[in-house]
């Protein structure tokens, strides 16, 4: 019987300390005239299906240049790194990560 009201006691603890754990500690008061702040705003999935698309659309033409300038990137090449940095130069296209 002892132990029952033990466990029973301790039970009740834990649930109190985990609803405690819960419950914030201040509470921000409402204001009538505060605006929700919407510069930090996550971007929704349109915009972000947009973003995607435009940036795919970049890179896409930004390697048809490259290939129009000599570049072939499925080729398994030695020299790889200088041959797409000449291709850089000579299609005007921005430079690698590594400057």
């Amino acid at each position: 019987m002892k132990s029952f009201a033990i466990k029973r006691i301790m039970l009740g603890i834990s649930v109190a300390a985990l609803l405690a754990g819960n419950i914030p500690l201040a509470v921000a008061q409402n204001d009538a005239t505060a605006q929700p702040d919407t510069s930090t705003a996550k971007p929704t999935k349109a915009e972000r299906k947009a973003a995607r698309k435009q940036a795919r659309a970049k890179k896409n033409a930004e390697l048809k240049k490259l290939e129009d300038a000599g570049y072939q990137p499925s080729q398994n090449d030695p020299n790889y790194p200088n041959k797409l940095q000449q291709a850089e130069k000579k299609a005007g296209v921005g430079a690698g990560a590594s400057q």
